[in-house]
């Protein structure tokens, strides 16, 4: 757990420091210190508000034991079996098969996957992904993860507003406008790659804890190699149009990802099940 508050403190100031940056070359001194004023209140906001404003983009509705019985009782076992708290379950109509979690803490997480996760795999399987994804709130990688898409996400619009309306340097001249450009191109990509540094190494942790909380990490291997396959050709709207939260689902959602190496937000697929394999094989 203190590890992870270090991560993201560390995340919180990195994103603090491009809205300062940002802020500077938009108004100098003045917009730096609004923009810093404005990130801290982000920050602030996204701690308290994150796991909502996800849960809306994505248009979540919350089931429970009479509404969804079967995938519910599913996650109250799992939960029981991790010793953890019982997280609130929703479910999202997309044909897409994937999932999250998501939440400040294990007091008060959520986790969700489409219906089209539920047609795809069997029971097993989707064991597998909610045992993955309560894994990610056990380590409370779910707090780095909401605050994260949330700040890039404003990151992405305030360097959008630096391209369209340009700025003003410190002596109040107005800015190059090839470095706006360069700014509303660099900071979102910024904003990216620190999501990055600690999502991919996130991911392989939650496999492993996911196969240890089901006891089955065969279960979620298969369950890996299915959503691949079948997340392909079927886009998720809601992911294409917020791309900053792509970071938190079990598989990267977006349509159309050509970004490899460096840029991807997850780790390679085969690497994972690969892992899956080694650890069912030797018995943890």
């Amino acid at each position: 757990m203190g590890f992870n508050w270090i991560k993201t403190s560390i995340l919180m100031a990195a994103i603090l420091a491009l809205f300062g940056v940002i802020g500077g070359m938009l108004g100098g001194k003045g917009g730096m210190l609004l923009a810093l004023l404005f990130g801290g209140g982000m920050n602030v906001f996204a701690y308290w508000n994150s796991d909502k404003m996800m849960l809306r983009m994505y248009n979540a509705q919350e089931v429970d034991a009479t509404t969804a019985p079967e995938f519910y009782n599913l996650v109250a076992e799992l939960a029981q079996r991790a010793q953890m708290p019982m997280p609130r379950v929703y479910v999202i109509h997309e044909e897409q098969p994937n999932a999250f979690a998501t939440g400040r803490d294990p007091e008060h997480a959520a986790v969700a996957a489409t219906t089209g996760i539920m047609r795809v795999l069997d029971y097993r399987e989707l064991r597998g992904v909610m045992a993955h994804e309560l894994a990610h709130v056990k380590h409370r990688d779910t707090l780095i993860s909401t605050i994260s898409a949330t700040m890039a996400g404003a990151i992405s619009a305030l360097a959008n507003f630096a391209m369209f309306f340009g700025g003003r340097d410190s002596d109040g001249r107005p800015n190059n406008p090839i470095a706006n450009l360069a700014l509303a191109f660099l900071a979102p990509l910024a904003a990216a790659l620190i999501q990055m540094a600690i999502s991919r190494a996130r991911e392989f942790e939650a496999d492993r804890g996911g196969g240890e909380i089901s006891g089955d990490p065969l279960a979620l291997a298969n369950a890996l190699r299915k959503i691949e396959y079948y997340a392909q050709g079927r886009p998720m709207p809601a992911a294409d149009a917020h791309p900053e939260t792509a970071q938190m689902m079990i598989i990267n959602p977006l349509s159309g990802d050509s970004l490899s190496g460096l840029f991807r937000t997850h780790p390679h697929t085969e690497e994972r099940i690969a892992r899956l394999n080694e650890m069912a094989r030797n018995g943890r």
